[in-house]
């Protein structure tokens, strides 16, 4: 079992002291039946006050622990309540570390995300000006009934992993959806504007949608 550093943030500050204590417990440096220095002496040791000190000593007591004897001190009562208390404390830091890489995640996915918009644009922009040219159309292809993409996300289907094209929008009733996040549905009718540089770009995009 590894030791808690006092310094992490994960939990509170008197909770990381009480985890210290705990763990002394376990390692037998303060035995059952022996009584623990004052919250004074306590208090010195881990450089907070001694009403920190109360408050990791409480959560001790109620896991029975140890237990605080007026006039005594802090009396030592059981190793497998201090083993029980790190366990506990154990899991509480895991989700909380489980909770902050979530939110890393999700900050990254949005950053990506924003990049695949910001390529997308530049990809409309660039397919415009070609257009003008005389160089490159948008290809077109509507969302038929019973295709299996209605009612799902552009994301859930994972359309440019099947096709190889890129969506660059969406003709909803003659209405231009450009640049469409990966969380927008299809819906019967929808007209999907796309590009792609594959031969058999086209027949795939077909097959898909219609599959």
């Amino acid at each position: 079992m590894k030791r808690v550093k006092v310094s992490e943030p994960a939990s509170a500050r008197y909770e990381k002291i009480a985890l210290d204590i705990a763990y002394s417990i376990w390692k037998e440096e303060y035995k059952i039946g022996e009584v623990i220095k004052g919250r004074s002496t306590l208090s010195g040791k881990y450089g907070v006050s001694a009403e920190t000190i109360r408050r990791a000593v409480k959560l001790l007591e109620e896991a029975e622990a140890v237990s605080v004897e007026e006039r005594v001190g802090i009396l030592v009562t059981s190793k497998e309540k201090a083993i029980e208390f790190i366990e506990t404390y154990r899991e509480q830091d895991k989700l909380l570390a489980l909770r902050e890489e979530i939110r890393i995640l999700n900050e990254q996915k949005e950053q990506i995300d924003a990049q695949v918009n910001e390529k997308i644009e530049f990809m409309i922009e660039q397919a415009t000006v070609m257009r003008n040219m005389g160089v490159i159309t948008p290809l077109e292809a509507k969302v038929s009934p019973g295709s299996h993409l209605i009612g799902q996300t552009i994301g859930e289907v994972q359309f440019w992993r099947y096709t190889g094209a890129t969506i660059i929008g969406i003709n909803r009733m003659g209405q231009l959806i450009l640049s469409p996040g990966p969380k927008l549905k299809f819906f019967e009718g929808d007209i999907i504007l796309y590009v792609g540089n594959a031969d058999d770009n086209i027949s795939r995009v077909e097959d898909f949608i219609r599959d």
